[in-house]
């Protein structure tokens, strides 16, 4: 039996009647269609999951989508302003810190929670926010160099 449920998904107000044991990530991606947020592991160990709940980042694959009842979310398509790229894509860009991009929106708002909470965090902050993803193509250098070039 499915139950409607009240979120705020980048500054835009949904209802949805979600299942009992139905992912936030699945919510995200099939009822709402915002589609960058990728299902990879689904085990909470690759962090390509990653949204922004309340402030917080969290792997949206071990959060039931009734667990965001009445709270307020950031997906990657929310990172994105009226101007444009967020600094930290345009970072990401110019630094090499994207190949395949499948890791790269859990990345990026793992990024800036870092940057949320410290904005000139030190190399070990951003190891230390990042470490819950994982990248297979780029490694890791190119994409600290990036947090940090936002950093001020």
């Amino acid at each position: 039996m499915k139950k409607l449920i009240r979120v705020t998904v980048n500054d835009v107000r949904y209802e949805v009647a979600v299942k009992p044991n139905q992912t936030l990530v699945d919510m995200i991606r099939y009822d709402l269609g915002l589609t960058g947020t990728k299902n990879g592991c689904g085990e909470g160990d690759c962090g390509a999951c990653t949204v922004i709940l309340d402030g917080t980042p969290v792997n949206s694959c071990l959060v039931l989508a009734m667990q965001a009842d009445g709270r307020t979310i950031t997906t990657i398509e929310g990172v994105e302003g009226e101007k444009g790229l967020h600094p930290l894509q345009k970072a990401f860009i110019e630094k090499g810190a994207v190949q395949c991009g499948f890791c790269t929106p859990g990345m990026v708002l793992s990024a800036k929670s870092v940057l949320d909470e410290n904005p000139a965090p030190s190399e070990e902050e951003i190891r230390e926010g990042i470490s819950g993803n994982l990248c297979r193509c780029t490694g890791y250098l190119q994409i600290i160099d990036a947090v940090k070039s936002v950093g001020k």
